[in-house]
C-alpha cells in the first residue's frame, strides 16, 4: 500500500483532494537534549503535540516518554510530508541532532511558541 493510500484509509471520510492538498507538518519529539527521538507527521501540529504530551498516542513516544518537540517543518502535501518523514527516519542520528540543533541549539520545547 502507498503512502498516500495509507493516510486516504486513516481518514476517509476527507476526500481525496482535500487531502492531497493538506498542508501538514514534519516533526521530530525528543525525551531530553540529546535524548530518544520521534519523528512523525501531522495535519494539526498543536493538538497532536498536545496528544503526546497528554500521552494520548499509544505506542513508541508514550513508552519512552518522548513528548518535547524540538523541531518542526511545513509541507506544502501530505505526500511530501510522508517522504520527508520516511527520509529523516533513514538518517543517521547525527544528522538528525545537527538538524535539530541548527534551529534550536537548547532543545527549548518549540511547543510552546505555538500556543
Amino acid at each position: 500500500m502507498e503512502i498516500r493510500d495509507k493516510f486516504f484509509f486513516r481518514h476517509s471520510w476527507l476526500d481525496q483532494e482535500s487531502i492531497i492538498n493538506m498542508q501538514s507538518y514534519v516533526y521530530i519529539l525528543s525525551s531530553k537534549k540529546n535524548g530518544t527521538l520521534y519523528i512523525g507527521v501531522t495535519g494539526n501540529l498543536i493538538k497532536r503535540i498536545y496528544e503526546h504530551k497528554d500521552y494520548m498516542v499509544e505506542g513508541f513516544s508514550r513508552k519512552y516518554h518522548v513528548h518535547t518537540l524540538v523541531y518542526y517543518e511545513l509541507a506544502e502535501e501530505i505526500v511530501s510530508a510522508f517522504k520527508r518523514e520516511k527520509q529523516l527516519k533513514k538518517w543517521k542520528r547525527e544528522w538528525k541532532i545537527a538538524l535539530i540543533e541548527k534551529n534550536n541549539p537548547q532543545w527549548e520545547d518549540l511547543y510552546k511558541s505555538l500556543l
